[in-house]
């Protein structure tokens, strides 16, 4: 059984032995409807349409490679407090390099390098495909939210079956005292 965890939703390899280090290697995906289904099904989108990710695979240095681009997408996700689809348009850069000689980091040992979350091992081949998702997934809005809603706190409301659930004015600790006040001045107005 393959761990689903090394199997990418959407692949387009270049294998770097056939990676040509004197020209650029250009791409240009457009994933099918199919194609498309199965990375909104994994990132949890409602739908995904117009995906593009076009772009160059170009020799840095002797041994490494960088993959610049570009992709766009039409994405459609849930509403965090209404659940109604949200769509959004995303156009991003992308950067990313593979570095030949990598420095592995050995547990319990110090390296001192520079961070550069664009820098990742250089392997037997560059998935630009799987680059596109990892690319989608970053760049997806966190909390969307429908028009007209965009001010609106996500609430949730939870209470057993037949039970009126709590409101934010009845977990106020004064909520009680302006009921009691308003008892009180209820009393009293009718004993006059």
């Amino acid at each position: 059984m393959t761990d689903s965890i090394d199997q990418p939703v959407f692949s387009q390899r270049y294998e770097t032995r056939s990676l040509k280090s004197s020209r650029d290697t250009e791409f240009d995906l457009r994933p099918d409807a199919q194609a498309c289904e199965a990375i909104a099904e994994a990132l949890g989108l409602l739908k995904l349409t117009k995906l593009r990710f076009s772009g160059k695979i170009s020799a840095s240095g002797k041994r490494d490679w960088k993959v610049t681009g570009r992709f766009g997408a039409t994405v459609e996700q849930a509403c965090i407090s209404t659940l109604a689809p949200v769509r959004s348009r995303i156009d991003e850069n992308v950067t990313r390099k593979f570095i030949a000689e990598l420095p592995e980091y050995e547990e319990g040992s110090e390296i001192e390098m520079e961070s550069d979350e664009n820098a990742d091992p250089l392997s037997d081949a560059i998935d630009v495909g799987e680059i596109l998702t990892e690319a989608l997934t970053l760049a997806l809005p966190l909390y969307p939210r429908a028009e007209g809603n965009e001010d609106a706190p996500a609430a949730a409301q939870a209470a057993p079956k037949g039970v009126t659930p709590l409101t934010d004015a009845d977990m106020n600790p004064f909520s009680a005292l302006e009921g009691l006040k308003n008892k009180l001045e209820s009393k009293q107005s009718d004993t006059e």
